[in-house]
């Protein structure tokens, strides 16, 4: 075969990344791929962004195919590859090729459906146009990483003999000579043994060598992925034998992990919601101007009579009452001086009018003949001013100033739906509040209303209603995911299903060490997420893990969604979600500052510590007589206590050490609800 090196150009499809190319990782994973087991043999020399649109994608594709000075041996695209309304690649190359080759797409599909079953749901296609090779890949980049690794070795020869290379030479020495100048074993297997991963902290090693190719005849995972992206998590299908002894997962600190969390939660969307009751909760996206001045209309504010001020104040008189203006709407006859209007709180001013009279500074003179009505009032009041009781239009709000500030949250109860309401604001801009959704995991786990007794080893899931309801009760919309059974296709598919209803997934269970633990390796190796961490130095909680997952949504646009894995103990659940669960969702709709409101208190007893690691003690704060908070536990603290939620308002942020904090100690309490009262 030549030595000489072939060129390959890359072409991202994604609507998304056309508008920000900075969004776009499936670049990198395949330059990875290119450079590092492509055996010097490739030179990436063009890359270019198109949008989800056909004719974009034919026009690049045969400007590097029909126009190009130099022959451009391999065409590779990334994205819109599966069934979303905007998914137009396959068509648009497929009208583009002069030859087909299914055997690639069905190399391509082989190696992903060893994965998982979900390969089925891409579309590749394969072939020749002019002398190039022309290859499409899915948007993702762990599946285009996976598809043209279970390709690569072989692309070579197709695109010599695509250029022109003479078949007999090429041949020369039949099919051995062919596979080992490729670098892969006779029946397909690759002479390397990898894994599947693009994340960070790439520290695996290959323990097991080079042994590892189709040869065991079973099936088996094949790994292509290069050694500096292994994922950190187990490998399921190697067995409880294989999987790892201690957590590869470095141990962050509490505000290391916070910070990860801040990295890496998507920004904040906006959207247009109506003023109405659905709207407290939500973050204005920009400043809100008054689109009418309040009041609109000059008006009284009291009970009285509406008069037209002489020059020299005295009011002091009999005067007719010549028409009457309540707080409603219709036209009112312009007041002269020398009558009086009676006038009610709120009313508008007649025209001409210039004061308003108190009721109390008059007394009725005489009355209409039916005994009903008013007929003349005397007036008791001198030295009157103009503008009194009045108030002016515009005197409360002006039209065009700003009322609301971006970034200011719609409360239920501090009177900003009034303010928006009273100045005639119909609709604002907001940050979308994210839906959640929350899975339990794990075989022994059934439905807490399950009537009759628990078998041996069942266990009632508690942690599914106790987080719905938290995050109900700081106001997010939720999603029951139920109950996910420890088996990775189960697990991956109830995620995958849940990552198309839902923005943000909340799992319990299944983030230890033992071998059905298996939330980091579906997150990591079947969903092609980012684990940003997955060990905290906290009690309780130390497994929590916080992971990011790329998707497509309906529009064709790559989105990051976000899971967060809890452990299944109940206190350590409540705890994490509040610490950690809470902040990026704070985070993701805009709310600042973020997480729960941190203050000092008393403890009202001894505390004794944990020895190694920072402890968030659930507690009751109550406030004192004397105005101080007073801080105590509400009883035992291990993990899988669920009595020691009872309760509790706060968690205490306790220190590590080996002595106990005495009572009177100061520390700092973290507020999950309202503040109570010493009785």
């Amino acid at each position: 075969m030549s030595n000489a090196t072939l060129s390959v150009a890359l072409l991202i499809v994604s609507t998304t990344a056309a508008k920000d190319p900075s969004t776009d990782s499936s670049q990198a994973a395949l330059s990875d791929v290119i450079e590092k087991e492509g055996d010097g043999k490739w030179d990436l020399i063009d890359t270019k962004i198109v949008p989800d649109n056909i004719a974009q994608i034919q026009r690049q594709i045969m400007m590097w195919t029909d126009i190009a000075a130099e022959t451009i041996n391999l065409i590779l695209t990334t994205g819109g590859t599966g069934f979303a309304v905007a998914d137009n690649t396959p068509e648009a190359v497929s009208a583009l090729l002069h030859k087909p080759a299914p055997g690639l797409v069905h190399g391509m599909l082989a190696a992903s459906l060893n994965v998982t079953p979900f390969a089925m749901m891409s579309r590749p296609v394969a072939g020749v146009r002019n002398k190039s090779i022309i290859v499409t890949l899915p948007g993702s980049p762990k599946g285009a990483r996976e598809n043209l690794q279970a390709i690569l070795k072989m692309l070579p020869h197709a695109c010599l003999q695509a250029a022109g290379a003479d078949s007999r030479r090429l041949h020369a020495g039949g099919v051995k000579k062919l596979e080992a100048e490729a670098g892969i074993r006779p029946g397909g297997g690759h002479s390397h043994f990898h894994d599947h991963h693009h994340g960070p902290g790439s520290a695996h090693q290959h323990s097991h060598g080079h042994k590892h190719g189709h040869d065991h005849g079973h099936g088996s995972l094949v790994r292509h992925t290069a050694p500096n992206s292994n994922p950190l998590s187990n490998d399921p299908s190697l067995g409880p034998s294989r999987r790892n002894r201690e957590s590869p997962y470095p141990m962050l600190s509490v505000d290391d992990a916070l910070n990860k969390i801040k990295d890496h939660t998507p920004a904040p969307e906006i959207v247009t919601f109506k003023v109405d009751r659905s709207l407290p909760g939500h973050v204005l996206a920009e400043d809100v101007q008054a689109r009418e001045n309040v009041p609109a209309f000059r008006a009284s504010i009291v009970d009285g009579y509406a008069v037209v001020v002489p020059k020299d104040g005295n009011m002091k008189g009999v005067f007719p009452v010549v028409s009457v203006s309540h707080a409603a709407p219709g036209d009112v006859k312009p007041l002269k001086e020398g009558e009086i209007a009676r006038i009610t709180t709120g009313a508008p001013l007649p025209p001409g009018a210039t004061s308003v009279i108190m009721v109390e500074d008059t007394i009725l003179k005489t009355m209409a003949e039916d005994g009903k009505e008013e007929k003349e009032v005397e007036i008791l009041a001198d030295n009157v001013q103009e503008g009194e009781n009045i108030r002016e239009v515009g005197s409360d709000i002006k039209a065009g100033t700003t009322i609301l500030g971006k970034g200011e949250q719609i409360s239920a109860v501090g009177g900003e739906i009034g303010l928006l309401a009273a100045v005639g604001v119909a609709e604002v801009k907001v940050y979308r509040k994210p839906i959640i959704g929350v899975l339990s995991t794990g075989d022994e786990i059934v439905q807490h209303d399950r009537p009759g007794d628990l078998r041996l080893g069942e266990v009632r899931d508690t942690n599914r209603i106790t987080l719905m309801s938290a995050a109900k009760e700081w106001g997010y919309y939720v999603v029951d995911l139920g109950i996910a059974a420890d088996k990775p296709g189960t697990l991956e598919e109830t995620l995958r299903d849940a990552l198309r209803q839902v923005d943000f997934i909340i799992t319990t269970g299944g983030v230890s060490m033992g071998e059905l633990d298996l939330l980091k390796p579906t997150i990591e190796r079947s969903l092609g997420g980012t684990i940003h961490f997955g060990r905290v130095a906290m009690k309780p909680g130390k497994p929590t893990t916080f992971a990011t997952v790329p998707v497509k949504n309906n529009a064709g646009e790559r989105v990051t969604k976000i899971i967060f894995s809890l452990p299944g103990n109940p206190a350590s659940a409540i705890v994490t979600f509040h610490l950690f669960v809470l902040p990026s969702l704070h985070q993701i709709c805009g709310v600042s500052p973020v997480g729960l409101t941190k203050v000092p208190v008393t403890l009202a007893h001894d505390f004794n510590l944990d020895k190694t690691r920072p402890e968030y003690h659930r507690a009751i704060v109550t406030v004192g007589k004397d105005g101080n908070l007073i801080a105590a536990s509400t009883g035992g603290q291990r993990s899988s206590k669920v009595g020691s939620l009872r309760g509790a308002n706060s968690l205490l942020c306790m220190p590590s050490g080996k002595e106990p904090l005495r009572k009177g100690s100061k520390v700092d309490a973290l507020l999950m609800g309202g503040i109570r009262s010493e009785l």
